[in-house]
């Protein structure tokens, strides 16, 4: 998998959980209670991670295509 494509999955699972975690179902379910609160921290948690992530892939991506530039 090349350096671009690996940042462009991170990007889309970000999207996909923030979709999630914006959702009224998942809103809803954390509102009654009916999911363990820390379900929602984890998602949080998850897209914190993937943030993380990709702005490291981000620098890797940028340093291969300034390489490539050359």
């Amino acid at each position: 998998m090349k350096t671009i494509e690996i940042l462009k999955t991170f990007n889309s699972c970000y999207v996909e959980i923030q979709t999630i975690a914006q959702d009224e179902n998942w809103l809803s379910l954390i509102a009654d209670q009916k999911i363990d609160p820390e379900a929602a921290t984890h998602v949080g948690d998850v897209l914190h991670y993937l943030t993380e992530a990709m702005s490291c892939v981000e620098e890797v991506v940028e340093v291969k295509l300034n390489q490539e530039a050359k």
